[in-house]
């Protein structure tokens, strides 16, 4: 199936039931939201909202919701783009086999962009960006964001389609210092491709162009998100995978996708920035207010009958997580071809994708030692940490495979692996005072915090306890200790007050905890605010474990020491409390989520979907 817009999409998902109309009147204030996590959690339809107060338009949301929805919109063109994804990563297949890879250059055809001449498109009206569906998400966001953005720009240096950056960074539209219709703010970091374009822009003294696609085909939404072969532009890709051409023109020296449902044009002047935020983000929490650019409003269009996507970011697993699974399953290999002897990495997306990695890879340097321990491991935990989206990880836990298939995506096993293996006193490694996620604020400073690698390998050295060790109930200050998986408990104190009391508190923890003698089968100790919450579910542990601490400041150890600047102990502690420093969590509305049940009553258009 080729669709040449977003409606003849949703008008097949509905066809085959996949899709939902709400036609009741929704709130985008905090509603349409609630509506959507809802039915997300449900593992439900995609929603058409036709009735959004205050807009002309309708949204549609959660049309990436499953794994099996998004493969089904892609059927006809996914195993083409695998196809041509895996030639651009490895020419040589086609040189083994040129007849197979026939279709792969048809294919590849279609992905060339078309450029249409005669002006605005007749289809396209002039709009307002207060016609738009404002939508908020929670309640402590600054305002209305587009979620599903494609934002367009091109190289200064050497314009034109085919040196242009496609990017899915969120927009504000609305709140903070904004004034409406006139001017948006852009959240993107200066490595991200419209950041080297800015930054070339303010080199030469003159504002950057730049075009937000919202909507067309969904092929288009996720080109915006895709890493891709070095030399594949978003756009090409946006062709490849929906089956068609791009069709664009350019408007006033801005270039216009011709199959977006709304086109934001504006200009981003050198230096000129406006407080952005809060918004609640993918780790769970919110991202607070900076200063990130601000762009000039200069005309906004909208398709007649236009529908706006939009999705819901919060605490994995949401819509983003088949994102990830989607775009995994299209560059799976990728890494393994970028850095030698990986063979698996894993971000865990249940711990907000980027604090925590699990990694295969493997140990070939030494295969004359009777002992194994980690060394080529080592080399590819620095390869691992210093490419692309994965140099943003806090903790990485590596292994290799010997005498049994792991697998990475299975949490609890691969962790009871490497904790029945690695050898505290030699297998733990620290990079202090380096970056990670903008979005991630357990660190010392925006951007700024700690990694550390967990390495094992080798025979087991040690059986991981099932039950509570007797030895946390006699410890004065522990309210509470519950087993998280074998070889992880968690102790639960009272709350993190500082740093400096806390030092004092975890010296005086581990003293107590090592003069009860060797407690090798708990080598890992979370401390926590809430034991219960933190042993429920393996999500809940690996979420409020990787995302409330900073390895450097929130890592302590039992009979810990030194050996050459190489730090060494017996039991590791993690810190996971809330610190006062942290972001807060997302916490819905309850008169929002009490307000919304109306839609989900026998005869409304949601009766009978429910958690």
């Amino acid at each position: 199936m080729i669709y040449r817009n977003l409606e003849e999409c949703l008008v097949d998902l509905e066809k085959n039931g996949h899709l939902v109309r709400i036609h009741e009147e929704v709130d985008p204030e905090l509603e349409m939201a609630a509506i959507h996590m809802k039915v997300h959690e449900a593992g439900g339809p995609a929603l058409l909202f036709e009735n959004v107060k205050g807009s002309k338009f309708r949204a549609v949301s959660n049309l990436f919701g499953t794994v099996e929805r998004s493969k089904y919109i892609f059927r006809d063109n996914w195993e083409s783009v695998k196809n041509v994804i895996s030639l651009r990563s490895d020419p040589m297949k086609a040189m083994k086999s040129p007849l197979k890879h026939i279709g792969t250059g048809l294919a590849a055809w279609k992905a060339l962009p078309i450029k249409i001449t005669g002006g605005l498109p007749a289809a396209f009206e002039e709009i307002s960006i207060a016609d738009l569906p404002l939508i908020k998400h929670w309640p402590e966001d600054g305002g209305a964001f587009v979620t599903l953005p494609q934002v367009y720009s091109e190289d200064p240096e050497k314009p034109g389609i085919m040196n242009s950056n496609l990017g899915m960074y969120r927009i504000q539209l609305s709140g903070n210092e904004y004034e409406l219709n006139k001017e948006i703010g852009l959240h993107y970091q200066i490595h991200r491709g419209i950041g080297v374009h800015q930054a070339k822009a303010t080199k030469q003294g003159a504002p950057l162009k730049v075009s937000c696609f919202i909507g067309g085909p969904p092929a288009h939404t996720l080109s915006a998100v895709m890493p891709l072969p070095e030399g594949m532009s978003e756009i090409t890709f946006a062709g490849l995978l929906s089956g068609r051409r791009f069709r664009y023109s350019y408007i006033d020296g801005y270039c216009i996708s011709h199959d977006a449902d709304f086109v934001i044009t504006g200009e981003i002047y050198p230096f000129e920035t406006k407080p952005e935020g809060p918004f609640g983000d993918h780790l769970g929490y919110y991202s607070l207010t900076h200063p990130f650019p601000l762009m000039r409003v200069h005309k906004v269009y909208a398709k007649k009958n236009a529908i706006f996507p939009f999705t819901v970011v919060g605490r994995p697993p949401q819509e983003d997580t088949a994102f990830g699974a989607l775009i995994h399953e299209l560059t799976g290999d990728a890494i393994k071809q970028e850095i030698p002897g990986v063979k698996e990495v894993h971000a865990v997306d249940a711990a907000g994708v980027h604090p925590l990695l699990f990694a295969i890879g493997s140990e070939r340097y030494t295969p004359y030692q009777q002992v194994k321990q980690p060394a080529e491991l080592l080399t590819t935990a620095n390869r691992i940490l210093g490419t692309g989206q994965v140099s943003l990880a806090k903790y990485l836990f590596i292994t290799a495979e010997e005498s049994q298939p792991l697998d990475s995506h299975d949490v609890e096993h691969f962790l009871t692996y490497i904790l029945a293996r690695i050898d505290l006193h030699r297998d733990l490694h620290f990079y202090t005072n380096t970056t990670i996620d903008t979005l991630d604020y357990s660190g010392s400073g925006l951007n700024s915090g700690s990694k550390v690698v967990f390495a094992a390998v080798g025979d087991k050295k040690r059986d991981l306890c099932v039950e509570v060790p007797g030895v946390f109930n006699e410890i004065p200050g522990i309210q509470q200790a519950r087993l998280v998986m074998p070889g992880i408990v968690a102790i639960q104190l009272s709350e993190f007050k500082s740093y400096g009391e806390t030092q004092v508190e975890m010296k005086d923890l581990c003293e107590a905890i090592g003069a009860k003698g060797p407690l090798p089968a708990c080598p890992l100790i979370i401390v926590c605010d809430d034991c219960h919450f933190m042993s429920e579910s393996i999500n809940n542990f690996v979420w409020a474990t990787f995302t409330r601490s900073n390895p450097s400041h929130d890592i302590y150890g039992v009979n810990s020491f030194y050996v050459n600047k190489h730090w060494a102990c017996d039991n590791v502690v993690i810190d996971a409390r809330i610190k006062p420093h942290q972001a807060p969590s997302l916490i819905p509305d309850p008169t929002v989520e009490k307000n919304i049940m109306r839609l989900f009553a026998a005869g409304a258009s949601l009766g009978g979907i429910q958690k």
